[in-house]
């Protein structure tokens, strides 16, 4: 009888013992919310549709996780154009400014990633592939790879497969991509480029607004734009764009070339650089700016 009893207790003892272990795993992918440079957390597996259950998240960033020297987004040298990339053992997702554009999201290079219109987010699904691949290089990560987020939430953090096979970065849904004509931590060339690519904010948002819209030409009133997209050619055909935001005059980085613009509101436009010479007020899209005597014309913008 003696022996019976105890037996009972050993295995209620175990049993008790594997309910704690159960309970304490609970807690191992708790969401860190927005991170700065403390210190290093552990790896926490991260749950996402690509069922990549080796990523993993690290709050912080690559410097204060001691990543290693040229790996990762620090392999892209600055003044170097992105090119399509391998899969990385690493990237870093920063909130931070460049540019006008406050908050977007960087990487560990301080390079401004973007989102695209013609992509999905629910579900994400990256329509941007072979050429568009190229200007447009997709982040992506390694299965067994790491996120360092930094002053990003995890629960915005996700990845994609893509068409090639490869885990792509997602911040709200939105696959998230390099542009290849940054070749400088802080530009943002590619804000409102074909009026589809933005900055991404922290939470998957459009940075700096929307830039496109349905406007017209002469009067009419219509709220100031804060962004503007410069075409080479008419009828926006984007065999050569440029895209310009802020506030007041941004001088144009490639001047007297654009043949149509893109605008989500009203702006003036210029002949000369700094805002100078002849002038124009449009309130959003002009297809073929030589209709008020500014094609191959445009040197500046004016904001607000």
């Amino acid at each position: 009888m003696f022996r019976k009893r105890m037996g009972m207790i050993a295995a209620a003892a175990a049993t008790g013992a594997m309910l704690l272990t159960a309970c304490g795993g609970a807690d191992g992918g708790t969401d860190n919310g927005a991170a700065g440079d403390s210190a290093p957390a552990a790896a926490a597996p991260a749950a996402n549709a690509a069922g990549t259950g080796d990523l993993a998240f690290l709050s912080g960033s690559a410097k204060k996780n001691n990543a290693p020297a040229n790996t990762g987004d620090w392999a892209n040298q600055p003044g170097k154009p992105a090119v399509a990339p391998v899969a990385k053992k690493w990237v870093q997702l920063s909130a931070s400014k460049a540019g006008n554009l406050n908050p977007v999201v960087v990487n560990g290079a301080g390079f401004t990633l973007y989102r695209f219109d013609k992509d999905t987010a629910d579900p994400s699904k990256s329509n941007c592939n072979d050429a568009c691949a190229v200007t447009w290089p997709p982040v992506v990560v390694d299965p067994r790879g790491k996120i360092f987020i930094d002053g990003v939430k995890k629960s915005d953090v996700g990845v994609v497969k893509r068409d090639d096979g490869t885990l792509q970065v997602t911040l709200g849904g939105w696959p998230v991509y390099r542009f290849s004509k940054d070749l400088k931590p802080g530009d943002t060339n590619g804000q409102g480029v074909g009026g589809t690519w933005f900055g991404v904010t922290p939470d998957g948002q459009k940075a700096g607004g929307q830039a496109a819209g349905g406007g017209q030409t002469g009067g009419g009133a219509t709220a100031p734009a804060t962004s503007a997209v410069l075409f080479d050619d008419k009828n926006f055909a984007d065999n050569g764009s440029q895209g310009l935001s802020g506030q007041g005059c941004q001088n144009v980085a490639r001047d007297n070339i654009a043949s149509s613009l893109q605008a989500g509101g009203s702006l003036k436009i210029w002949s000369e650089a700094n805002c100078t010479g002849q002038s124009k007020i449009i309130n959003g899209d002009v297809a073929d700016l030589s209709t008020i005597g500014f094609d191959n014309t445009v040197s500046s913008v004016f904001f607000g």
